[in-house]
């Protein structure tokens, strides 16, 4: 389980290498560390679907059907809970502590605010951290700690060197997310053999990220977090 120690690397590493900079990425290099994002993020989603389906042809349909199900479901519940909401909220709060702090130089305390709620509400985060506790697949985490590195690459270039200082409620935050899975959901699923199931329900999300990664479409990926939760009930009530 170090896929939060890894994100959190990430983000100093991006935090150095926008000190060090001496200038933006070009338009191409921006175009192509997009593409390979975008094709890394659907071998994470599609290898997470590999690994934890198997058995006969009729098997492995009816545990796909299952999971699709569960995302579909899960998408509906998240509408009503209103998760995509309250991830756009979050978003337009930073925005607006971001604003704050590059309209007074010599104030980084917003910018390491508006980082920390940035990294820490992902989706990507809370899907990486949830395959990372349930089994060790910490590849969506790495895949976020890239992805926040370049962002912090940036905010260091507004905010000077404090706003690295998000890396710590990072780690903290999803170190204890993978940490509670492992301990107190894991047992629970291994015992109703359901850990597939919430992997491939996991996978299938991150396979939709790739869209949002390429800028295809907007995709609410908050709402179909209540998939992870949903697909193990159905598993072991249909399966």
């Amino acid at each position: 389980m170090i896929g939060a120690y890894l994100n959190a690397l990430g983000i100093l590493l991006g935090a150095l290498a926008g000190l060090a900079g001496r200038g933006e990425l070009s338009e191409r290099t921006q175009q192509q560390l997009k593409s390979a994002l975008g094709a890394f993020t659907a071998f994470c989603g599609l290898q997470l679907v590999w690994l934890n389906v198997g058995g006969p042809f009729g098997s492995i349909l009816k545990q796909l059907f299952l999971a699709g199900l569960a995302v579909v479901l899960g998408h509906l519940a998240g509408k009503i809970l209103g998760l995509q909401a309250m991830s756009n909220r979050l978003g337009r709060h930073a925005a607006a502590l971001l604003a704050t702090a590059a309209a007074s130089p010599g104030r980084s305390a917003p910018g390491f605010i508006a980082a920390t709620i940035l990294f820490c509400a992902a989706p990507l985060g809370l899907l990486g951290a949830v395959t990372d506790g349930l089994g060790g697949y910490f590849f969506p985490l790495g895949l976020k700690a890239v992805m926040d590195g370049l962002a912090m690459a940036g905010f260091v270039n507004m905010f000077r060197w404090p706003v690295a200082l998000a890396a710590v409620p990072v780690l903290i935050f999803l170190n204890g997310l993978t940490l509670g899975v492992h301990a107190g959901v894991l047992p629970w699923l291994e015992a109703h053999q359901a850990v597939p199931a919430v992997n491939v329900a996991a996978g299938l999300v991150i396979c939709a990220t790739t869209l949002v990664v390429l800028e295809v479409r907007r995709v609410e990926l908050a709402n179909y977090l209540p998939a992870l939760a949903l697909a193990p009930l159905l598993t072991h009530w249909l399966g």
